[in-house]
């Protein structure tokens, strides 16, 4: 039975927490270093205005923030169209864990570990991408988005 309960609300961000005493004492200790770092997510709701706080060809919310892999394939309307969603995941991963070069392999595990649907093919999108000179091979399984990738998906 718990003993002991606790909310905290910081912007956007919200806590709440039922347990033992000493549990929900550790847990608090845990959270109250994360704090900032957690405040500084829930408040990059993307002002796009902003240039500051802005930087859209990255898909990034606020400059050194990404945005989850989810929300930048809703704002590039790159959910349903698989060889775009390819494309819009390969630069968020550029962008957020800044590989230089990619492999379909990534981009598979990538979307799997955000929880979106599976590509059919990931190794057709990528070839689909580079005859539209949006991604280019770079020896036998490496490949990188070219510029005019980036600017395909606005």
């Amino acid at each position: 039975m718990a003993d002991a309960r606790i909310e905290i609300k910081v912007g956007a961000f919200s806590f709440s927490g039922e347990g033992t005493e000493k549990w929900l004492s550790g847990e608090l200790e845990k959270l109250l270093v994360k704090i900032p770092e957690l405040a500084d997510v829930t408040a990059d709701t993307g002002n796009g205005d902003d240039p500051d706080k802005s930087d859209t060809k990255l898909g990034h919310s606020k400059k050194g923030k990404v945005v989850p892999l989810a929300t930048f394939l809703k704002e590039k309307s790159a959910t349903t169209n698989q060889v775009k969603k390819f494309l819009a995941t390969a630069v968020w991963l550029h962008d957020s864990n800044k590989q230089e070069r990619l492999t379909s392999g990534d981009v598979k595990t990538a979307l799997k570990t955000a929880n979106q649907n599976k590509l059919t093919n990931p190794a057709n999108c990528l070839n689909q991408n580079a005859a539209k000179g949006f991604c280019e091979k770079d020896g036998s399984n490496g490949f990188f988005v070219t510029d005019e990738g980036r600017e395909s998906l606005g």
